[in-house]
């Protein structure tokens, strides 16, 4: 179970050995309990509150708190202070920063981001006829920047980091007038927008991105890499280098959640609210997107490997993965 704590006023605490949450609701305040033992994370927007009773019972439980911003960046989590592996990894991570193994998993990574493009727009081609014909021209045009990704050979990430961006970036324009496209033409956007979003479809989408992030970050920390240490992320100061590395195959678990809620008509004007320069989701907006994440993350199974798994559990393999190929364990 996750606590997702967006209601402004909230406030999280200690009662008789459980969580209890206090909200606040016409004048009045409501109260719920949960036990530590089935609650795996508690995320927290701006305006709520924790006390450092609950945080302390949260890591003694192992249990992940994650602070948001409004739009869903993650600012920062709580972790225990036992050391979660061997240090032999982080330094083989930093090596691979430097040398043709970055390159290597660089160029994975970005393939299967864009695999993972072709293969959602080949599911919806399959169901819109009338558009299949330039649906497929578009999977064309993304097959071909993948082939360039995948030819694209250097050294050192530096050399070809440039090139890869282009590429990648071009795939993502392609992608995204596709989607766009597909949808109600009064939810229709003009490309990707941050923060703040410009539009609805983006405002729900960077919100999504946000909470993978974090997802994204406690799954390289549990297999002992370190989220700052990128391979083509890397140069900027303070900035979770390797997080936006590994991010980039499992973007799509966003994208797919995002556009099934505009293409069902799920989203209405009561779940946005426009914000100085764009567009934010309000409480219902988070609400309703967090339902739909969390099941397609935590509950709804893939076959992978054989066998059925959660694509959050399919996501910490891959990691644990990751981290024994670089200490060369597989």
């Amino acid at each position: 179970m996750q606590l997702i704590i967006n209601t402004w006023g909230t406030y999280v605490h200690i009662k008789d050995e459980l969580f209890e949450v206090t909200l606040p609701k016409d004048g009045e305040k409501q109260k719920h309990h949960f036990a530590s033992q089935k609650v795996t994370s508690i995320l927290m927007s701006k305006g709520a509150a924790i006390s450092t009773d609950a945080i302390i019972l949260a890591m003694k439980n192992n249990i992940d708190i994650i602070v948001f911003e409004y739009d869903g960046m993650p600012v920062g989590r709580f972790w225990h202070s036992k050391p979660g592996s061997t240090s032999r990894i982080r330094k083989q991570q930093l090596d691979a920063s430097l040398n043709q193994t970055g390159v290597f998993w660089i160029k994975c990574w970005l393939a299967a981001k864009l695999t993972n493009q072709i293969e959602f727009l080949k599911r919806l081609k399959n169901h819109r006829p009338a558009t299949a014909g330039t649906i497929q021209e578009k999977i064309d045009a993304i097959s071909g920047l993948k082939i360039k990704i995948e030819k694209k050979d250097a050294e050192k990430i530096d050399e070809i980091d440039s090139s890869l961006r282009g590429f990648e970036g071009t795939a993502g324009r392609v992608y995204f007038q596709v989607l766009s496209s597909l949808l109600n033409e009064r939810y229709q956007f003009e490309g990707r927008s941050f923060r703040p979003a410009k539009d609805p479809f983006n405002a729900f989408l960077n919100y999504a991105y946000g909470v993978l992030y974090s997802r994204v970050e406690k799954v390289l920390v549990i297999a002992g890499l370190d989220p700052y240490v990128g391979f083509m992320h890397r140069d900027d100061y303070n900035t979770k280098s390797m997080v936006f590395d590994f991010i980039e195959p499992y973007r799509i678990y966003a994208d797919e959640v995002v556009f099934k809620l505009f293409s069902a008509k799920k989203v209405n004007d009561s779940h946005t609210d426009s914000i100085t320069n764009g567009i934010s989701l309000n409480a219902e907006g988070k609400n309703l997107l967090m339902q739909s994440l969390m099941k397609f993350l935590d509950e709804d199974k893939i076959r992978y490997k054989g066998r059925n798994q959660t694509r959050m559990n399919a996501m910490q393999m891959d990691a644990h993965q990751f981290a024994n190929r670089l200490i060369q364990k597989l």
